[in-house]
C-alpha cells in the first residue's frame, strides 16, 4: 500500500477539517456502543461483558480521536 509512503493527513488537516473529523469518529464511537449494547440485549448478552468485548476498539477510537484534538489545539494556537 501507498499509505507507509505517504504523509499523515492530519499534519495537512486545517482546524475545520479536524473538527470534523473529530465529530464524525464522536459520532462514530457514540452509535458502536450504542449498537453494541442493543445487540448485546436482543442477544441476552451482559452489558459488562459487551462493554469488555468493546474495549480494545474504543481505546483506539480514543487515542485517535486524543490525537485529532491535540492536533486541534495546537493548530488553533498556533494561527
Amino acid at each position: 500500500m501507498t499509505e507507509a509512503t505517504q504523509s499523515n493527513p492530519i499534519d495537512q488537516a486545517t482546524p475545520e477539517e479536524l473538527a470534523t473529523a473529530i465529530a464524525e469518529l464522536q459520532e462514530y464511537r457514540d452509535r458502536l456502543v450504542d449498537e453494541t449494547i442493543s445487540a448485546a440485549k436482543k442477544a441476552k448478552v451482559m452489558k459488562g461483558q459487551a462493554q469488555t468485548n468493546l474495549e480494545p476498539t474504543l481505546a483506539k477510537i480514543d487515542a485517535m480521536l486524543e490525537e485529532l484534538r491535540q492536533r486541534q489545539a495546537t493548530l488553533t494556537t498556533n494561527h
